[in-house]
């Protein structure tokens, strides 16, 4: 009928337009596929994915991820060099509630019967401090997994901000499903900013061939020491103290009791938050002489300090590449491969939509 025809008029031009306008191109939007090959084979770029040198990812960013990464990530540039964020190149402000360990046992008490004043908690203490008497020290410090699950460890007589236990759990969850604690499988670990050595020692209950805990204060030292002795390993020259900063231990490790030619699978670094460069700290890192090839490096960061880029470059034309970047609590937790060559597990590959402000 007359009226269906005019009816079906609309439509037909509906459909014309429509098939019109697909028919000419387009350029993707930021909301479109994200794809980013990187290679580490003289700083080319690849566009195959392999267990070799290139890695390849293919994720799909929110928006927040987007703005992130349009305003502020680091991509490297066609040589390879990357420039470290200004946010890293001055020390941060992140004061923290720290654990029992810092806080006056009476705290709760003496605020109870503040019947004037404001509502300031109890006072901050500066890592590496000797402690006064009324201080309490940490009484849950302990090993949770592997041979040497449950045991008890000893603190310094200084204030320390552990790495909290549910953290430690996560990490050493991720470090397993690397590959780094199997069967046949010699993992050497350097403990930087060691404090008791919960860290180190957690990684030798677990299965690592050896572990080398450097911290700058003598106490924290001797108490490494105590906490090793307590727990009786199989194999001699499993441990290492060394007394001496993060930086000259990064830098000049055979200077500082090292054997020449010693390489570590993992490098871990917990640093007293305010008291340190991260730029200095990463740069130190990604060229110390004891990484090499597929050496794992975990950061331990505050989310105040903005994000940690997702490539960092390194002097001989290698780079660092981001496989972790999580967020517990205040607490961040970034994780890097050396020039990664896929003898890792497949979950260690790259992963920079974590790479985000947190």
């Amino acid at each position: 009928t007359k009226m269906t025809e005019k009816a079906l008029v609309p439509i037909l031009l509906f459909l014309i337009i429509l098939g019109v306008s697909s028919s000419f191109s387009f350029v993707p939007s930021s909301r479109a596929l994200v794809t980013k090959t990187v290679s580490h084979e003289g700083g080319n770029q690849g566009s195959t994915r392999g267990r070799g040198s290139n890695l390849y990812m293919k994720k799909r960013l929110n928006a927040k991820q987007r703005k992130v990464r349009e305003g502020q990530m680091q991509i490297p540039s066609e040589d390879g060099t990357t420039e470290m964020p200004q946010n890293l190149r001055r020390k941060v402000q992140a004061k923290r509630p720290f654990l029992g360990h810092v806080i006056p046992e009476d705290a709760k008490a003496r605020n109870r019967r503040q019947k004037q004043g404001g509502s300031g908690g109890p006072k901050l203490r500066a890592q590496g401090k000797a402690r006064a008497d009324s201080i309490n020290n940490p009484s849950n410090l302990k090993i949770l997994g592997g041979t040497a699950r449950g045991r008890k460890l000893d603190s310094p007589e200084v204030f320390l901000r552990p790495m909290m236990g549910k953290v430690k759990e996560a990490v050493y969850s991720t470090f397993a499903s690397f590959g780094l604690y199997d069967d046949g499988v010699a993992t050497n670990h350097l403990d930087i900013f060691s404090g008791s050595g919960s860290v180190g020692l957690e990684s030798l209950s677990r299965g690592a061939a050896h572990c080398t805990f450097v911290d700058l204060a003598r106490d924290c030292c001797d108490t490494c020491q105590r906490n090793i002795d307590k727990i009786p390993f199989d194999e001699p020259g499993q441990t290492r103290v060394i007394c001496t900063d993060a930086l000259t231990a990064l830098r000049e490790p055979f200077a500082m009791g090292i054997p020449e030619g010693f390489k570590y699978n993992l490098v871990t670094l917990c640093p007293p938050y305010e008291e340190i460069v991260y730029a200095d700290l990463l740069e130190a890192v990604a060229n110390s002489p004891v990484v090499t090839d597929d050496t794992v490096i975990l950061v331990e960061y505050p989310v105040e300090l903005g994000c940690l880029p997702h490539v960092i470059s390194r002097e001989d034309g290698g780079a660092l590449l981001g496989v972790r970047n999580r967020k517990y609590g205040r607490t961040v937790i970034a994780m890097y491969v050396v020039n990664p060559t896929g003898r890792l597990d497949a979950s260690a590959e790259s992963r920079p939509e974590e790479f985000v402000s947190l």
